[in-house]
């Protein structure tokens, strides 16, 4: 059977299993024993490829990530972070709406992941929303447009799956999604105070109230330092920050703040193993998936089309992959999308001639807002569940903050200057730039 018949069929596959129900994991990797059999491929070597995946020292940073924001949730610490998000711009025009993003900002710094922003918004602010008459679907749609921000600033788990499967550095990762990720939060801070609801008006808590939530706060907001600190002077990888953030919170915030916890610290460690398992099992799942793709040169046939469309026009190029992304990103999760078309990626970003890192941040921010689309709209679809409304009506109240997505990848796509200058001054070798042979300082290509 030939090549294109076969990787039809493993899709459709694939895409079957995902709509009857079956989780992303499994339906992945009914697609890949479909393709497997169909192409000759030894079942032995699906499940090495399986193992693979799963087989990279960089993943380790995941699970401490989510461990760090399930101890920060589940200690009810995150109410301090929310007071002084509160004080912050609880007065403005929108009020708990801008707390929100405020909030999302701040919390995207500990956790890493859009779910669990998602969770932890949708108890400690969805509530309070709903008593000052904000409407269930635009709390549903701007929680879930806010959580989305996790995926781009440090220290997100996505950047951290890019770099690992797509040799990329992490770091260089993390300083880049910094610029794109506080544009989605002025932006929707913005679409708020112009056009959402206007919300109980309060009087600016003042100088006093700010410092005093601050200082209630500064424990926990010690943990984006801590990570990015860390990474950016060369103290720690990715993964070793993630650990040094768990100790923190286990020796300093969780006893200062609730001691009583600590006799929870088993049955925290137990869920976030469980919520790692899950994307551990997609990545396996993903990296069999994309193996196949290669193998049956599905990516280079993607990238010839997508060449013989754009040429080497690195911006149209990337305007085609946003396009792509954003199609595949309606139906797949951003984890197993990475994995699966990370050759694809490759082999465009050497024919562009484009920045790695820069790819990689410009994608990541369109799975980003394939989080909040239909038909699947991950974080979305959990908001809604979590405010108790329906999904349909979430989506139409999203669909004007697509706007502010829209305006930042394409920011991120033609001001790529922009977008690389924290890392280029910061972390210099994690964009390719290399020491200056005939004096100070970095050449930069």
């Amino acid at each position: 059977m030939s090549a294109p018949v076969v990787l039809v069929l493993m899709s459709c596959c694939f895409l079957a299993l995902g709509y009857v129900g079956v989780p992303v994991p499994f339906a992945l990797l009914g697609g890949v024993f479909v393709g497997a059999l169909l192409a000759d491929v030894s079942l032995a070597a699906i499940l090495q490829k399986v193992f693979d995946g799963v087989d990279n020292e960089a993943l380790l940073a995941i699970p401490f990530f989510l461990l760090v924001g399930e101890l920060m949730a589940s200690a009810n610490v995150v109410g301090r972070i929310a007071n002084l998000s509160l004080a912050l711009v609880g007065h403005m025009r929108g009020g708990l709406s801008q707390v929100v993003t405020v909030f999302s900002m701040f919390f995207s710094e500990m956790s890493g992941s859009t779910t669990a922003d998602v969770a932890v918004m949708s108890r400690a602010l969805g509530p309070p929303m709903k008593k000052e008459g904000y409407r269930g679907p635009f709390i549903a749609a701007i929680i879930a447009a806010a959580s989305t921000i996790a995926a781009l600033v440090p220290p997100s788990i996505t950047a951290v799956v890019y770099g690992a499967v797509g040799n990329v550095s992490i770091a260089g990762l993390f300083m880049a999604g910094v610029v794109p990720g506080f544009m989605i939060g002025f932006g929707l801070m913005i679409y708020c105070y112009f056009f959402g609801p206007v919300g109980t008006r309060r009087g600016w808590a003042g100088f006093g109230a700010v410092a005093h939530a601050a200082k209630d706060a500064a424990l926990p907001l010690m943990i984006p330092a801590i990570l990015l600190g860390g990474i950016l002077t060369g103290w720690f990888t990715p993964t070793e920050a993630g650990v040094v953030a768990v100790v923190w919170i286990l020796a300093v915030v969780i006893p200062t703040y609730n001691p009583g916890h600590l006799r929870r610290l088993p049955y925290d460690f137990c869920v976030a193993g469980l919520i790692f398992s899950l994307p551990l099992i997609t990545i396996g799942a993903a990296n069999a998936f994309g193996w196949l793709l290669a193998y049956l040169r599905g990516a280079i046939v993607i990238a010839d089309w997508i060449t013989g469309i754009a040429g080497n026009d690195p911006h149209l190029i990337l305007l085609l992959m946003v396009a792509l992304f954003t199609i595949v990103g309606d139906f797949i999760e951003p984890v197993p999308t990475i994995i699966i078309f990370m050759p694809l990626v490759n082999a465009l970003s050497q024919a562009g001639h484009i920045n790695p890192v820069h790819m990689g941040v410009v994608l990541i921010a369109t799975l980003a807002f394939g989080l909040i689309t239909p038909p699947y709209g991950l974080v979305l679809l959990m908001a809604s569940k979590f405010v108790g409304v329906r999904f349909p009506q979430a989506l139409k109240a999203a669909l004007p903050i697509y706007v502010v997505f829209f305006a930042t990848i394409a920011f991120a796509i033609y001001f790529p200057d922009v977008v690389l200058w924290l890392p280029k001054h910061v972390l210099p070798a994690s964009v390719g730039c290399f020491k200056n042979p005939s004096g100070p300082g970095y050449l930069c290509p």
